[in-house]
């Protein structure tokens, strides 16, 4: 089931980028983002009411709301640079160096999660890599 799951959030992250790149046109990219960030904070919070989620607020331990606060300023600040990008560059262009995000993820999973970075992983970088590379020329 999370294969189903990772390949809707696929979907819907490339319509991300079509509708943010016409979306920013003529506005300022950081009052978009902000704008963008507004729909989905309704959004989240409205699913956690819809599936009765809230209850689980009382468990949330200090790790988890340092962690989850330290990842949000991750979030924001990647959405930041990459509607400036998407303002700036052709989607076709920032789109590839973005899923560099894939190979970065999976370093840091390696040096800080122990999670192990095997030969198929290796050549998937790789190929990545070579991906956007080739996307760039």
């Amino acid at each position: 089931m999370w294969f189903v799951y990772a390949l809707f959030s696929a979907v819907f992250a490339a319509a991300t980028s079509i509708l943010a790149k016409v979306g920013v046109q003529g506005m300022d990219s950081n009052l978009a983002t902000a704008l963008r960030t507004g729909v989905v904070l309704l959004m989240a919070w409205g699913m956690v009411f819809v599936t009765g989620a809230q209850k689980g607020l009382a468990s949330i331990t200090r790790q988890n709301a340092l962690f989850l606060v330290l990842s949000g300023v991750a979030t924001g600040l990647s959405w930041l640079f990459y509607y400036r990008a998407l303002q700036l560059g052709e989607v076709s262009k920032v789109a590839p160096i973005d899923k560099l995000s894939v190979v970065i993820t999976l370093v840091m999973a390696f040096v800080f999660l122990k999670e192990p970075f095997t030969l198929k992983t290796l050549l998937a970088s790789a190929l990545i890599v070579g991906g956007v590379v080739v996307m760039m020329l």
